[in-house]
């Protein structure tokens, strides 16, 4: 069996967990005898090898010619090139990390159309919120319910429009939109006045996606409701959750200049808002005695996230005890991880996972983080965590202060983890998956021969 898998981006772009998982998948599917390729966008087409993995990367043009193409079907050129991919290498299987311009509503049917077998990871709320964090007004937790209306002023106020403005953007009729496309308006005021026939388009979208392809895996069970509201039938709904790619380490690797008496703080993952560190670097801030050190391992996944670490730079300017550092290479992550009291996780978006939760856990440190989606699916608060309220340094501030104030609380914490659930057990959940998947097809083909 062969299996193409297709994430938003890797190596040797910079990457998140979505990637991470994916590679985990792909090395532990490729130990049981499956032949594994990575395919991902990127700015040309080509192929390589990461780590003893195949990589075929596809063009996605830089130009966009038509909003459609981000809220829509997705970019052409992008279909084609993947399509080439897919008739020199031939799978059984292709498997979607991602839904986006690149891996696109028209990429699935490329594969569709050779009549290979199509599963879908639900890894973000980008995938079905146009706002990308499943809060409705920035704030309350949003059901994930596909309404026009609703996420159009939604996602209007996430572009920065009042709320009275959005209320009323999310008002105007699609048929508006529509012909203000047709004429080829774009960018600022009339992105606004086009957004209801813009989400719609994206609607359409991603309710044909779920519609065609044959498996979906839901990483938690936010996502799985999310689907069955949304009209997906559950026998077409796998709950697979997220799994943790290293052992739990034997001994902690020591912190450089680290003082025994402060709380020792990380955080880990893309340094981009929709995360929270600059809530984390804000609480720390806050209490300028408390010993503390906070260190950030992180990068930028994209260049559009180049002014929010500067802002992360700018808040902890002239505070020792807070540090940005390069992400930790895997290999070392639960040895590097063992030597702090907690990890935090200040998300502001509904995660699926995140991995991080896990990864913690195999180390052996308790977690902080929102009280949010998957955070809080993971967390047994009070049991090897603390779950607060999301996007409030008042909060972490006050969470910080009790730990410091009640070293024994850490010890407690960590009493109580369990050994978290390994990419071993989502691999063997995904092959079971892909032959179930394979036979059905057989059946189906010898039903209509």
């Amino acid at each position: 069996m062969k299996v193409v898998h297709i994430p938003f981006c890797f190596h040797p772009d910079p990457v998140g967990g979505t990637e991470v998982y994916v590679e985990s998948l792909a090395r532990e599917t490729q130990a049981r005898g499956l032949a594994v390729v990575v395919a991902a966008p990127g700015s040309q087409s080509c192929r390589y090898e990461h780590r003893g993995l195949e990589v075929r990367r596809f063009a996605v043009p830089d130009r966009i010619d038509d909003l459609r193409e981000l809220y829509g079907e997705g970019d052409a050129a992008a279909a084609r090139e993947l399509g080439k991919i897919l008739d020199d290498e031939c799978p059984d299987i292709v498997h979607l990390h991602a839904f986006t311009r690149g891996v696109s509503l028209r990429l699935m049917r490329e594969a569709k159309a050779r009549g290979i077998g199509v599963v879908f990871t639900y890894h973000t709320p980008t995938v079905s919120c146009q706002r990308g964090t499943l809060l409705r007004w920035g704030r309350d937790v949003c059901d994930g319910t596909l309404d026009r209306a609703a996420c159009s002023e939604c996602t209007l106020h996430g572009l920065g429009l009042a709320k009275i403005v959005s209320r009323m953007g999310g008002r105007i009729p699609p048929a508006v939109g529509h012909a203000l496309g047709r004429a080829g308006a774009s960018g600022g005021g009339w992105t606004a006045l086009r957004m209801t026939a813009l989400v719609e388009h994206r609607h359409a979208a991603v309710r044909a996606l779920l519609e065609e392809v044959d498996e979906i895996v839901a990483l938690c069970q936010w996502v799985h409701d999310l689907l069955v509201r949304n009209g997906v039938p559950a026998r077409k709904i796998h709950l697979s959750r997220h799994g943790v790619p290293l052992p739990r380490p034997s001994k902690a690797e020591p912190l450089p200049d680290s003082r025994p008496t402060r709380l020792r703080v990380a955080f880990l993952g893309r340094l981009d808002r929709t995360k929270g560190p600059d809530i984390l670097i804000r609480a720390v801030g806050a209490l300028p005695g408390l010993p503390v050190e906070a260190d950030l391992y992180g990068v930028a996944q994209s260049g559009t996230g180049d002014g929010y670490v500067r802002e992360l730079r700018r808040l902890a300017q002239g505070d020792s005890r807070i540090r940005l550092l390069p992400p930790i290479p895997h290999d070392r992550l639960g040895m590097v991880l063992s030597a702090y009291d907690f990890v935090a996780v200040p998300s502001r978006w509904l995660e699926t996972g995140p991995l991080v939760v896990l990864e913690a856990f195999a180390a052996g440190v308790p977690i902080i983080g929102s009280r949010l989606g998957g955070i809080a699916e993971l967390v047994r608060d009070g049991m090897d965590g603390i779950l607060i309220e999301a996007d409030s340094v008042g909060a972490w501030s006050a969470t910080l202060q009790r730990f410091c104030d009640d070293r024994g609380l850490v010890e407690h914490l960590r009493r109580s983890i369990r050994h978290p659930r390994t990419m071993d057990d989502v691999a063997d959940d995904m092959v079971a998956l892909y032959h179930r998947l394979l036979a059905r097809q057989n059946v189906e083909r010898c039903t209509a021969g």
